[in-house]
């Protein structure tokens, strides 16, 4: 028998691990990750598990966070259109973002609070919100605890990843804490029709 209630979703994507999954998956592929496949994945996914249709399994909200370069300096390093660009996909999925400068210190580019604000985003809006899935795509460590606290608050949390190479590894905890762990480079390799179903040229 088919669940007719609604199934509500919170999705949080880390803007950091996003962008070094998209990176080595282009690297391997030729491909990018395309925000609105993976949100009807995510939905399709979802439904999957509570024996029900699409429609009644729908994202409530999805939250980007980042780190980005001043505008100056973004133009500097030739970097405003593909951002533009990719804010253009977020907006077009109601993708809200959030971002915090980034600063440079001999070299090293530093990004400091986007984990923190992240974390803290999602368990609050989770308890205001009282979704029913929480949706991390992240694979830091960091975030272990952000995992056991939703599960204590009865919320199922999946983990969305993607381990195409070692720098988007994903945290063992991570993949052990939440309620199920989805790889896409595990996927991908299994079904490799996936990736025209998730990815862009």
């Amino acid at each position: 028998m088919t669940n007719k209630l609604v199934k509500s979703i919170g999705l949080f994507i880390d803007g950091g691990y996003y962008a070094k999954v998209d990176e080595q998956l282009y690297e391997t592929s030729g491909m990018h990750l395309d925000i609105n496949k993976l949100i009807h994945y995510i939905r399709s996914t979802v439904a999957d598990l509570c024996n029900t249709e699409k429609s009644y399994s729908q994202v409530i909200e999805s939250h980007y966070f980042r780190g980005r370069f001043r505008a100056s300096e973004a133009n500097v390093k030739k970097l405003l259109f593909a951002e533009r660009r990719f804010e253009d996909s977020l907006i077009e999925n109601d993708v809200i973002f959030h971002y915090k400068h980034l600063r440079e210190i001999d070299g090293n580019i530093i990004e400091k609070g986007i984990d923190v604000w992240y974390a803290l985003e999602a368990y609050e809006l989770a308890t205001i919100r009282q979704f029913n899935y929480v949706v991390l795509i992240t694979g830091d460590a960091d975030h272990e605890m952000l995992i056991k606290k939703l599960k204590a608050l009865h919320i199922n949390v999946i983990l969305l990843t993607g381990d195409f190479g070692e720098k988007s590894a994903t945290s063992r905890l991570l993949r052990d804490e939440a309620t199920l762990h989805i790889d896409l480079g595990e996927k991908f390799q299994q079904q490799p029709e996936m990736v025209e179903k998730l990815c862009r040229k």
